[in-house]
């Protein structure tokens, strides 16, 4: 179970909080409170009930605080006391944080106000204590009972952190020129203060800095399996050796936040559907949150059967009245529930060794799984000792063994494969999953070396294979991009450390729900370079490689694919067969003039195949014009809205092909006129939303150089109004 925490965070918010210093774009107050939104909506996230969160206000207009009837505590709020911080308190406190118009205000006092917040909150009771102090050092502090408070702070294990903008910082290189001398003499009574109570302090550039760095959540230890390491049957066998182990993640996969279902609440009546087999159950629970005036919802789920004598041809049945099916050929074998455990094998959990095969003879695609790691049970040391006797005998006979494993009874076995890891500080098995016969999938690919021929002679030389100069190419071009490097002493080094390479998927979607919970009106941050590290090659690995490159370039005579040219059909010459023969001339056949409407499509290609001039085009168009408006004006509800669909978005290609883009554009505009006032058969809305779905508007500048409607005049059109 993790950790009680209380923290408190004091923002100064005072009137010299929000200028903007030394070139930067952003108020003191803001960058300030980059670091502290940072981490409040990261503790938000995970929550926790028991990450407790309060703010106080340092150098605010007005006084408000359980103390404030004392000179010292004037000008500090309680933004908020120490709770569990949800959304709604994330937007309250930011309307709360904005500069204020006065410098009075102690920071000493109100770390004071914070040490007795937190111990009125946790009174005796174990957590972890933290206060944490951003500040710009320009107001005025007092000295006096330093003594007292260090004591206090030391006596209630309370973290105190001070984090200043512009304040010195040697070991990160940060000195301020110049500095007001008041400033200068608070940044040495906070620094004496933090060094007293043995906590952190740093300059606010270094803070916002590290942001970047995404923060890796801990995970709580949870053993997945534990049982015994078992050779031989202990039940008939008194030699039989059985080892307690237990069974943990090495490596997991991490899955980005997910999203949940939700209705706003006063769209709830438009939602409901009675004909529909899937119909949303609104929950007026803990889950609702009045600020985006949202409900949660749950699925429910009717089944229904088949029945010519019920309205409708269909009636529902209750879901305690299905069966289960096993597909069979085409058709269905039911299996009681009585009977469903013959399905089952009665299995017992354990991990028992089935033999051991030398490590040369193993093929590592065979991994099917993350990995796991096996150790002995925890705090017997009989066990410990036993468990390392049979590592070292796999690592001295360089081999893996391979067991049988029944995580929980019932469940279904699994062959994996435990190799030997020892490590200066512990000790343990690698576990990994192998195959069955049933999960090898056996591909089979010519070779890349050679070229084998129809009658079975092979050739080393051809023009689908590398020369020796373009293989020679690609070595060292492969060479030079070789991440690991060498120090001093050629030792081989890393640039590329697993705890330095983060998820882009889950760190970017985190960072867009806590931008988001902030700032609901306000865009997306883009992304830190951390996380669009190894988007790339390095630019000095890509320096480096370059002269290989340009030569495996010329080597393999490279040449970049000209695009695909656009709206030339018109000016294209006619494909001629491979007979030579003139099949229309041959059978006299006559140019199309009018196109069916049963096969609209294919006809309105054939007569735009060979057009004699504009005219023909542009009669082509009406005609389908009118054919889809009459499919949509005797459709009866959506049953002609696909071929609709489908005859503009070929009657779009077409035209963007033979330069015509005005002739369906002007068409496009007529139909939304017509759709939206109910002149083709009434309220064809729905239409409307299949062809902005499908993507069929305009003909942009960005498609045809032929149009003269612009992208943005584009989008503005497809909306629904």
């Amino acid at each position: 179970m993790a950790d009680k925490e209380a923290t408190v965070y004091i923002v100064d918010v005072g009137k010299s909080m929000g200028e903007r210093r030394h070139g930067r774009s952003v108020t003191d107050l803001e960058w300030s409170m980059q670091y502290v939104w940072e981490r409040i909506t990261g503790t938000v996230a995970t929550g926790r009930k028991t990450a407790t969160v309060g703010v106080l206000g340092l150098r605010t207009d007005e006084t408000d605080n359980e103390l404030g009837d004392e000179a010292y505590f004037a000008n500090i709020s309680v933004f908020s006391g120490i709770k569990q911080f949800l959304m709604p308190d994330l937007r309250k406190l930011g309307e709360d944080i904005k500069p204020s118009n006065t410098n009075r205000g102690d920071a000493i006092s109100a770390i004071v106000l914070a040490v007795q917040m937190i111990i009125t909150h946790c009174k005796k009771l174990k957590y972890k204590r933290k206060i944490v102090l951003v500040t710009n050092g320009q107001g005025r502090m007092s000295s006096e009972n330093l003594d007292e408070i260090t004591k206090k702070i030391k006596e209630d294990n309370i973290e105190l952190v001070v984090l200043g903008a512009d304040f010195d910082d040697p070991e990160y290189g940060v000195k301020e020129e110049d500095k007001d001398l008041r400033k200068a003499e608070n940044e040495a009574l906070l620094r004496s203060l933090v060094e007293d109570c043995d906590g952190g302090y740093g300059t606010l550039e270094q803070a916002v800095s590290e942001l970047e760095i995404p923060r890796v959540k801990s995970v709580r230890v949870t053993s997945s399996f534990k049982g015994f390491l078992q050779l031989g049957n202990s039940e008939e066998y008194d030699t039989a050796v059985r080892i307690p182990v237990e069974r943990y993640f090495r490596t997991h996969v991490a899955k980005p936040p997910t999203a949940s279902q939700f209705v706003l609440r006063s769209d709830v009546s438009e939602q409901e559907n009675p004909e529909s087999s899937a119909t949303l159950d609104v929950q007026k629970d803990s889950q609702s949150t009045d600020s985006n005036n949202l409900t949660a919802v749950r699925p429910l789920r009717t089944y229904q059967i088949d029945d010519e004598s019920a309205p409708g041809g269909k009636i529902d049945v209750e879901r305690d009245q299905l069966a289960k099916g096993y597909e069979y050929g085409r058709t269905a074998v039911h299996i009681d529930e009585t009977d469903e455990g013959i399905t089952t094998l009665d299995t017992f959990a354990g991990l028992e060794l089935l033999g051991f095969i030398q490590t040369d003879n193993y093929d590592r695609y065979m991994h099917m799984s993350t990995t796991n790691i096996i150790i002995a049970q925890r705090a017997n040391d009989k066990a410990a000792l036993a468990l390392s006797s049979f590592i070292h005998a796999l690592f001295e006979l360089d081999c893996y063994a391979v067991a049988r494993l029944v995580t929980k009874e019932n469940k279904p076995p699994n062959v994996v494969l435990l190799a030997p890891s020892i490590e200066p500080d512990y000790e343990c098995l690698m576990e990994a999953q192998l195959p069955f016969a049933e999960d090898v999938r056996t591909y089979r690919f010519p070779p890349l070396d050679r070229v084998i021929t129809v009658s079975g002679k092979v050739v080393t030389q051809h023009r689908n294979l590398p020369s020796d100069d373009l293989q020679n190419a690609m070595d060292k071009y492969v060479n030079s991009m070789e991440m690991v490097d060498t120090d001093d002493d050629d030792s081989p080094i890393d640039t590329v450390p697993i705890e330095d390479s983060f998820s882009p998927l889950l760190h970017r979607t985190a960072a867009a729900i806590r931008s988001r919970a902030i700032h609901p009106n306000e865009p997306i941050p883009p992304p830190s370079s951390t996380l669009l590290k190894f988007s790339q090659p390095a630019e000095d690995l890509v320096e480096k490689s370059k002269k290989h490159l340009d030569r495996l370039i010329a080597e393999a005579d490279v040449k970049k694919v000209p695009p695909k040219t656009k709206g030339r059909k018109r000016v294209r010459e006619t494909e001629k067969p491979l007979s030579g023969l003139d099949v229309d001339s041959l059978l006299q056949q006559e140019k199309r003039v009018k196109i069916s409407p049963n096969n609209a499509i294919p006809e309105f290609k054939q007569t735009l195949a060979q057009p004699e001039n504009i005219d023909v085009i542009k009669d082509a168009v009406n005609q389908i014009a009118v054919i889809i408006e009459d499919q949509i004006r005797h459709s009866f509800g959506d049953a002609n809205y696909d071929r609709v669909n489908e005859e503009l978005g070929v009657m779009r290609e077409e035209l963007i092909e033979y330069e015509e883009p005005t002739l369906y554009n002007d068409f496009l505009v007529s139909l939304k006129e017509k759709l939206l006032k109910e002149e083709l058969g009434g309220d064809r809305r729905e239409l409307w939303w299949l062809i902005r779905r499908s993507k069929l508007g305009l003909i942009d500048q960005g498609q045809s150089d032929q149009s003269k409607v612009t992208e943005e005049e584009a989008k503005e059109f497809m909306s629904a109004k």
